[in-house]
């Protein structure tokens, strides 16, 4: 009889209003809620056609969609690890419960935004308990290949207050002009020394004693040095010993016109660096132009030298670059990567299932997901300092609060206006 599938229709329109009601409530309550994501209600019809050519009113669906690549506006705030993605992508993290089982995978959980701070161990996680998971560095700062299809290379990310570190000195760029007159005939011969401070793995500070003695021909003009190297951690013993020959021509003089080795390693012309071999390991250091040793005037000068490495400092401050990496400050001056923070992407992010506290799930309507480096692919990158806002629309909730108000009013009409009709019906009888 259709004139009660009219009825059940406006059944099913009160249900499907009733659901909207539901998501618009949703969404208001979260508009101050940081990456949450507006739930929407999708109207659908029902048709039941019959073979007699009556019309049947089968009614109305309201299938529910939460909007995951629906992007908020991102806010500045002071906290380094506040994280949040400057377009597609999510960070994985794990609950702060699952830490504590002995065995086993850690359940991974996606998130678009975060405000991870230190617990009492170190451990990156929110207020809520989601534990921000990553790439644990080599002790040198370089993150092994980890596969990017699956979530087992990924570890939660723990910073130690007291953490200290040291970086050697691997190169040094050694700045002096020698006298040009010293290399006279009849000159004193005397040499010139200068003290080099260099680091090694332990961070303690080293020396290299470099010696420039004239070499003294019989007459004219040599311009001729040997140089010598001493290092300080090998208690003053010799690794290094040249033999510098400097340019005379017009337009060219004054700079290095060949390098010999007497003993050490070799000398590149390229680069303008000699190989040597202090305690600690290979070191090279620069002396070839552009900035490096000259042979001018009758004055002995030299600039400061310019060297990398530092002694060991204490961790002073961590933050996210716009790759993902997370980079340990430490008071002496160098920076160390810890980890670096995947970016994971799906097919069809609307299909991730909604957790609580703005987690995600994957679902096989997802797709395979995938681990890339922020700011590669289709993801984008990785902004610290910021938190995502909700993507709610106060005022087009408020909106269709109204419309939802006077749809379930007029479904509720319906039902009553079938009432008295069937009440009329039964009144023929009478």
């Amino acid at each position: 009889m259709t004139i009660s599938s009219s009825m059940n229709s406006g059944v099913s329109g009160l249900q499907a209003n009733a659901n909207r009601l539901a998501t618009i409530a949703d969404n208001i309550a979260n508009s101050s809620t940081f990456g949450y994501k507006r739930v929407v209600a999708d109207f659908s019809s029902l048709v039941i056609m019959q073979g007699d050519g009556t019309y049947s009113a089968g009614g109305v669906r309201a299938p529910v969609t939460r909007m995951i690549d629906q992007r908020g506006a991102l806010v500045a705030t002071e906290n380094p690890t506040d994280l949040a993605i400057g377009g597609r992508g999510l960070l994985p993290v794990t609950s702060a419960t699952a830490l504590n089982r002995p065995v086993g995978d850690l359940p991974i959980r996606l998130v678009t935004t975060g405000s991870f701070r230190p617990d009492a161990d170190g451990i990156l996680r929110t207020k809520t308990g989601e534990v921000l998971m990553g790439w644990p560095a080599n002790a040198d700062g370089v993150i092994p290949n980890f596969p990017r299809d699956t979530f087992d290379g990924l570890r939660p990310i723990q910073i130690s207050a007291n953490q200290f570190a040291g970086d050697p000195t691997t190169r040094m760029q050694l700045s002096a002009n020698l006298p040009a007159t010293a290399t006279e005939a009849g000159g004193s011969g005397q040499p010139y020394v200068i003290s080099a401070e260099y680091y090694d793995n332990l961070g303690t500070p080293r020396f290299l004693e470099i010696g420039f003695t004239p070499a003294i021909p019989a007459t004219g003009t040599s311009h001729e040095w040997r140089m010598e190297i001493r290092d300080s951690a090998q208690d003053g013993a010799i690794i290094g010993e040249y033999v510098l020959v400097f340019d005379s021509q017009r337009g060219t003089g004054g700079n290095l016109a060949s390098v010999t080795p007497v003993v050490g390693g070799p000398f590149d012309p390229a680069t303008g660096s000699l190989s040597l071999m202090v305690e600690s390991g290979p070191l090279d250091l620069g002396i070839g132009a552009p900035g490096g040793l000259t042979q001018l005037s009758v004055n002995f000068s030299r600039s400061p030298v310019v060297k990398d490495g530092s002694p060991v400092g204490n961790l002073s401050r961590v933050e996210v670059d716009a790759n993902g990496y997370l980079n340990a400050i430490y008071d002496s001056g160098i920076t160390r990567v810890l980890y670096q923070i995947p970016v994971v992407d799906v097919p069809n992010l609307n299909g991730l299932r909604a957790e609580d506290n703005q987690t995600y799930s994957i679902t096989p309507e997802t797709g395979q997901f995938f681990l890339w480096n922020a700011g590669n692919g289709p993801t984008g990158d990785m902004v610290g300092y910021a938190r995502e806002e909700s993507t709610t629309d106060v005022a087009g909730e408020l909106t269709q609060l109204i419309q939802t108000q006077r749809a379930y009013s007029s479904n509720a009409k319906l039902i009553q206006t079938v009432d008295e009709m069937l009440q009329e019906t039964t009144n023929i009888k009478r």
